[in-house]
């Protein structure tokens, strides 16, 4: 679709919300000149768009009352965009909207024009996202319908829910604001009546999950996402130090988005730092990067690493020795 048929378009749905606008603020909004605003009037006018002027300090350009754009009218771009979109719901939301993402595209792929549709064809071959992080939500599909309606119909639910510093699950009661996905996890963020203040509790750990019958209120202006934020940045973070080898630098480099910091060394090597929420999640991924990197900093997780390290040596080194022992040589007997 050309720049003006689709200021056209942005033209109408501005007069439609908004009455009674001067040329001038239109013009603008539409970054054009006040003599070219009047020549899309003109168009609108001869395609049949009832449109009429007031004069007067107060008066301006409105669409006649009771007109209504027609729906669906995309600019290719704005049709590509709910395309897309609706892949990544189905991919994020798995069960709990997939049905709804499929049916939504279909239509909308029903009813585009034709250079719409050739739009979203090609930009689903070129415009390809891959090797995201599945959740998983699929897996906690009943507990995550429930608790959507339960979010939906403002009820309180009963769960039986593992913590991970306690040693048996326990019975919390709680009203459940939203559903929220951070760092690979799901969680339902809510009030919790035991601890008596919100609180996030992740789907998996989630192991019996029941509606009541007693309602609640979502607090006025409570907004989960910035809860999540907030909740994240006050988390007691490990900050380490570590210093890649050589040989390790490009899988330093291509993991950039881990650290915080990157200095290339003259002599090849990189030393970054890396927030984690514990020492434990620090150590598990220092390791994945096996002999190519060494943390500097702290002490506490240098320990670590170096006893996780010798306890996987001693380990394997068993499992060797077992395999060793049950292997037996034969050695043929010459002959005569």
């Amino acid at each position: 679709m050309s720049k003006p048929a689709s200021r056209l378009i942005t033209l109408i749905m501005l007069l439609q919300n908004r009455p009674s606008q001067k040329a001038a603020g239109l013009a603008s909004e539409l970054g054009v000149s006040v003599r070219t605003l009047h020549r899309y009037l003109a168009q609108l006018d001869e395609m049949g768009i009832p449109i009429y002027a007031e004069r007067g300090p107060y008066g301006g350009f409105s669409l006649v009352r009771g007109y209504k754009m027609p729906p669906l009218v995309f600019t290719p771009a704005e049709a590509v965009a709910v395309s897309l979109g609706t892949g990544l719901v189905e991919d994020l939301w798995g069960q709990l909207y997939r049905s709804a993402a499929r049916s939504a595209l279909a239509k909308l792929e029903n009813l585009l024009p034709e250079q719409q549709r050739e739009e979203v064809s090609w930009a689903c071959r070129a415009l390809v996202t891959a090797g995201l992080y599945h959740p998983g939500l699929d897996a906690q599909a009943a507990i995550s319908e429930t608790l959507r309606h339960a979010i939906r119909e403002s009820c309180r639910v009963k769960m039986l829910y593992q913590s991970a510093s306690k040693p048996a699950p326990e019975t919390r009661q709680l009203d459940p604001y939203a559903l929220a996905f951070r760092r690979g996890w799901w969680y339902v963020v809510g009030y919790c009546h035991t601890r008596r203040e919100v609180r996030t509790f992740r789907l998996d750990r989630i192991q019996e999950l029941t509606v009541l019958k007693q309602s609640f209120q979502t607090p006025s202006g409570f907004d989960a996402r910035a809860f999540m934020e907030k909740t994240t940045r006050g988390q007691p973070q490990v900050l380490a130090r570590l210093k890649f080898t050589l040989a390790g630098a490009p899988v330093a480099r291509l993991n950039r988005l881990y650290w915080s910091e990157l200095a290339e060394q003259p002599d090849g090597s990189l030393l970054v730092t890396f927030p984690a929420p514990d020492l434990d999640w620090a150590a598990s991924t220092i390791l994945a990067y096996g002999p190519v990197v060494e943390v500097l900093d702290p002490p506490e997780l240098r320990q670590l690493v170096h006893a996780w390290a010798q306890a996987i040596f001693n380990l394997n080194e068993k499992s060797i020795e077992s395999l060793n022992e049950g292997t037996t040589s034969v050695v043929p007997r010459k002959s005569g």
